[in-house]
């Protein structure tokens, strides 16, 4: 019998997912532990690996496609023996009282692995018409734009509508889609950020001002995320200035004293390493804020779980360094960079920057001195960092220089409240201020 490849949950709050591109061709012989595609989620690139062997005998679901269901069917395996030119489409499904075929993929290295549901994609529906001849990018603007393809005439290869045809019925206002109908009443939409339709806004801008840039999964997520965070927890904002100079004495020592290899020092300790371990033994100084809140009890964490935000093309992501509070500044710092090049690169796997404790949004580089984060669910606490500069203090009464960084903490209030997130930032504030006293 034929097994489905079904489109795999490669996090536990992946719904849909983009298909990147097949590395594997129909007729291509497959055996267990061949990379077979890879897979757009909102965070990173996966790739998939084949858990069955056989011949790929139907590419279901072609590059390029966005927003596949997961246990959607995407392409077909014909087993040992079976004649792959006679699959013609997905494998029937089982019945309902059999287990269905099981799903020939699995995200590669996932740690934990992903449990595959077993069941098989439910069928899609029949349309009433032939399918519109588009390419994945047209369909996608279209169907975000709200645009019917059969209404729209293709320019491209053969007739096919592309990206350019789309663009050109938005302009126009043609090829609306006329609101499907409902059978039964559906459920109530959440209310949009603005109270203005997308149309509306158009209207404000001359046609041709602007370019049109439909928005990725990332944006969406991160949209969705930000509009949660903020309307469903009570953010309670805290700030305080700490002075760097000492910090940047031992950050200078600690440096000229790594060790070589191949003549290349095995690390380089940043500031921004300095505040990630502050903030974890900080954390452990004041256990009461090492928590998570729920509707039905407090999460109280044994360890600090550091999640440091890391901007990338399209929005950024928030890789975790787990245990934070037991690991060493040349630990961190090797960590961060690793989880910083595959985050640009969109190769985090998800246990990487899922879940942690707290967080640290750091924007000195770029000049900034101070700002205040949104807390990143499940957190119940995120650090604001700014750049640190030169001020001048009142030292034993008399005027003096410092470098000075100012930090703003967001407490989910409902968890962490004012007295409790003071005591944690005077905490950290006293760490950052005595560096010696994080290494000890």
């Amino acid at each position: 019998m034929p097994i489905n490849i079904l489109m795999p949950a490669l996090s536990p709050t992946m719904e849909k997912g983009n298909l990147a591109k097949w590395l594997k061709k129909e007729g291509d012989a497959i055996k267990s532990g061949d990379v077979l595609a890879e897979i757009e989620t909102d965070k990173a690139t996966m790739e998939v690996e084949a858990v069955d062997e056989g011949v790929l005998a139907k590419i279901v679901v072609p590059a390029g496609t966005a927003d596949v269901a997961v246990n959607a069917v995407i392409a077909v395996i014909a087993a040992e023996g079976e004649d792959a030119k006679a699959v013609t489409g997905s494998a029937a499904p089982a019945a309902k009282s059999a287990p269905a075929a099981p799903s020939a993929i699995a995200p590669a290295a996932a740690q934990p692995a992903v449990a595959l549901p077993t069941s098989a994609a439910p069928a899609a529906p029949k349309s009433s018409g032939e399918r519109p001849f588009a390419s994945p990018l047209a369909r996608r603007i279209a169907k975000d734009s709200g645009l019917d393809l059969a209404k729209i005439s293709g320019t491209g290869p053969h007739g096919r509508i592309v990206e350019k045809d789309v663009r050109s019925a938005m302009a126009g206002g043609n090829a609306k889609a006329a609101p499907a109908p409902s059978a039964t009443p559906s459920a109530p939409k959440a209310a949009p950020v603005s109270s203005m339709s997308d149309d509306t806004i158009r209207k404000f801008f001359e046609p041709g001002s602007f370019e049109e840039i439909p928005h990725d999964s990332m944006r969406k997520t991160i949209a969705r995320r930000l509009v949660e965070a903020k309307s469903t927890i009570p953010h309670f904002y805290l700030s305080v200035d700490c002075e760097l100079d000492t910090l940047l004495a031992a950050r200078e020592a600690i440096n000229a004293n790594a060790p070589k290899i191949d003549g290349k020092p095995s690390y380089k300790v940043s500031v921004n390493d300095f505040i990630i371990k502050a903030m974890a033994v900080a954390l452990q100084r004041v256990p009461d804020a090492n928590v998570t809140w729920t509707e039905g009890a407090m999460l109280k964490h044994r360890h600090s779980d550091i999640g440091v935000a890391v901007s990338i093309p399209g929005g950024l992501i928030t890789p975790v360094i787990r245990k934070a509070e037991t690991k060493g500044l040349a630990t961190i710092s090797n960590e961060m960079k690793d989880y910083a090049a595959r985050a640009r690169a969109r190769k985090l796997k998800p246990e990487e920057y899922q879940g942690g404790s707290s967080a640290v949004s750091n924007l000195g580089m770029f000049g900034i001195r101070n700002f205040a984060a949104v807390i990143n669910p499940p957190h119940a606490t995120i650090l604001a960092v700014g750049a640190g500069e030169q001020r001048v203090v009142v030292k034993n009464g008399a005027p003096a220089v410092a470098t000075v960084m100012s930090v703003t903490m967001s407490t989910d209030h409902r968890a962490v409240d004012g007295a409790l997130g003071a005591e944690l930032l005077s905490a950290f504030k006293a760490l950052i201020e005595n560096p010696m006293g994080m290494l000890v």
